[in-house]
């Protein structure tokens, strides 16, 4: 049944079948039920070992996300920690790990800060988006450093269909939102290309409390973004393109403590912001070579680009990072049971800053090879990877998997995988200050060992259930101390996950739940910012030109400190939605975020001795337009 109903989506991909590879990642994804990321390549949802959770393009619509980390804490196992509203600091945890421990590609390329480790993922515009997957779990003996918790890859817009097709987006809501998007696609069996340009503002909200006379501002946020990817069929069997991803703007952000004025014995608003660039570049040339063998190259740039400042002084940082990338995979199908992947990497990374690093580059290569076999009764998958890098020499990546089906409608899934996070350029090169060490030169990369068992099983025609029992084990973790950061630390993460998709009376129903255990193994307290349990439910139904939704999300409560001294309290929130078709050009769409105007905080900070929430937006609402004109 059910093996062919998911892999059935692969024989209907528009304009060239599989077989022929002509834009064949293009055309993927559009399709739910299909991966990219889990081994570089397009497999089936149901044939990959790694658990994930797709959006496509249809979902985004549908769900009508404010940001990309709105949309990833829909994923069980996937928490969100932010500083108050659209634009402020966002961490993403997955599986309990750190937001340093879980990769994050564009089209392909990563587009962390090399300085800090993090992705700026509220700078995204989710406009822009075609698709994300998010896996869970370590892949780094396919991507190497960082994914040690998962890998979540976005895609960019794309077109599929032949013909000019433009599209127009306007919305507007609370805290004096605006949304602009224009759009313009077109193409046909050899050329495709994909435009889009949008603009968002919002007042914002004040993230810290008013009482401060030192900062009671709303904290504006302002995001210009622009896409572009164009493709060409040169052949039946080759293909190449490029995709440009470029958001930039200015987030406005609270500094309690303000600027003090001695004559005056006062401190007054200093309003700082950051200006910001988030930008990728990717090309590619996909290439048939014969029945059995398939190669792809890539080529990127990605920017990271962050400058604070404030309104009423010279002062200001800069932190700008570069990144450039070369990959080159080999799929070959050996015969009907043995498939091969063959690869190597190559990205150097650099720093341009006002802070003067000791090192300002360094550069990392690898090797990566994985087998899959696949037979009736059982799959496995065996994976290898050797990074070399210039700071600290090689490390190796190892991962296994084994799959049983039960029957034709249960899997039993066994796994193992091994992963390292490399130390960043602050761990390592950041200059010491007032006595104070700040970096390490001599750090080793944070380790892990994870296993995993799943199960998956298509309940019914319309219910289908996915769980996972797991455990990671990560060692030399980076500590900040008093003689600057140590490998030190270590952590052992217990969880269960468990998604449900049910159709039922016309509704389609997506239960979402995790419990996790994450300890630091020496002092026994919970991780910072970990919530031990999540439930998430989305529930939606098309009634002909009118759908209608709701979603609701349950965090429990967690500590924002390593000694677990202070709590975040848990929290729920509640969201509706609906969108309704006019005609075949025009839509309308509301939502209701926060229904119940839920006051909550994911992080805390300290002033004068005493922890705060910031805040987050209360009830808000949106409402907008969109116009897909006919031609």
């Amino acid at each position: 049944m059910n093996r062919l109903r998911f892999a059935l989506p692969l024989l209907l991909l528009p304009a060239t079948d599989l077989l022929a590879d002509t834009f064949e990642r293009d055309n993927a994804l559009k399709l739910p039920d299909v991966v990219i990321s889990a081994n570089r390549q397009v497999q089936a949802r149901s044939d990959s070992s790694a658990t994930n959770t797709v959006f496509t393009r249809d979902d985004i619509d549908r769900l009508q996300p404010t940001s990309v980390s709105d949309l990833l804490s829909r994923v069980p196992g996937v928490q969100v920690a932010q500083s108050g509203g659209r634009g402020s600091a966002t961490n993403v945890y997955i599986r309990g790990t750190s937001t340093a421990q879980s990769l994050v590609l564009v089209d392909g390329q990563r587009i962390s800060s090399s300085t800090t480790g993090t992705s700026n993922l509220q700078y995204l515009n989710i406009e822009q988006i075609e698709r994300i997957e998010v896996l869970r779990g370590s892949r780094s003996a396919i991507y190497g450093s960082d994914a040690i918790g998962g890998v979540i890859q976005i895609f960019t817009r794309r077109n599929t269909a032949s013909g000019v097709q433009p599209r127009m987006h306007v919305g507007f809501g609370s805290h004096q939102t605006w949304e602009r998007s224009l759009g313009l696609s077109g193409g046909d069996q050899q050329t495709r290309f994909n435009l889009g340009a949008s603009l968002d503002d919002t007042a914002g909200i004040n993230r810290t409390y008013t009482s401060y006379p030192s900062d009671g501002d709303h904290d504006a946020y302002r995001n210009q973004a622009i896409s572009f990817s164009l493709s060409h069929a040169f052949t039946d069997d080759v293909d190449a393109g490029i995709n440009v991803l470029d958001n930039r703007g200015k987030s406005e952000f609270d500094n309690p403590f303000g600027r003090y004025d001695s004559a005056t014995y006062q401190s007054f608003q200093q309003k700082p912001y950051t200006d910001f660039t988030v930008s990728n570049v990717s090309s590619f040339i996909d290439a048939h070579i014969n029945d059995i063998w398939k190669s792809r190259v890539e080529l990127g740039h990605s920017e990271n680009r962050e400058k604070s400042l404030d309104k009423l002084s010279d002062e200001r940082s800069m932190f700008n990072t570069y990144r450039n990338s070369l990959n080159w995979q080999n799929d070959l199908t050996l015969n009907d049971q043995n498939s091969l992947i063959l690869g190597a990497d190559w990205y150097e990374d650099q720093v341009n800053s006002s802070t003067a690093f000791a090192e300002d580059s360094r550069w990392n290569r690898a090797a990566f090879i994985q087998h899959r076999f696949q037979a009736r009764y059982f799959s496995t998958e065996l994976g290898l990877r050797r990074d070399q890098n210039q700071q600290f020499g090689a490390h190796n990546s190892w991962s296994g998997a084994l799959t049983l089906p039960i029957n034709p409608d249960n899997d039993l899934l066994l796994s193992y995988s091994e992963g390292f996070r490399a130390p960043t350029f602050n761990d390592l090169y950041y200059p010491d200050e007032y006595g104070f060490k700040n970096s390490n030169p001599d750090l080793k990369p944070e380790t892990s060992k994870s296993y995993e068992v799943q199960w998956r099983s298509q309940l019914s025609d319309t219910l289908r259930l996915e769980a996972s029992l797991y455990r990671t084990d990560i060692r030399d973790a980076i500590v900040f101390g008093s003689a600057g950061p140590q490998n030190v630390s270590s952590a052992r993460i217990n969880g269960f996950e468990a998604t449900l998709r049910q159709e039922l009376f016309g509704w389609q129903g997506s239960l979402g739940l995790a419990m996790i255990d994450p300890r630091d193994r020496d002092s026994g307290r919970t991780l910072v910012r970990r919530a031990r349990r999540t439930v998430s439910l989305d529930l939606d139904r098309q009634f002909d030109r009118l759908g209608v939704g709701a979603s609701w999300q349950a965090v429990s409560s967690s500590y924002d400190d390593p000694q677990n001294q202070h709590p975040l309290a848990g929290y729920g929130l509640l969201g509706l939605r609906a969108s309704w078709a006019v005609n075949h050009e025009v839509a309308l769409n509301v939502k209701v975020d926060n229904l119940l105007d839920k006051r909550y905080s994911r992080a805390l900070y300290q002033y004068q001795g005493q922890q705060y929430g910031y805040r987050e937006e209360g009830r808000a609402l949106m409402f907008g337009v969109t116009w897909t004109p006919e031609l």
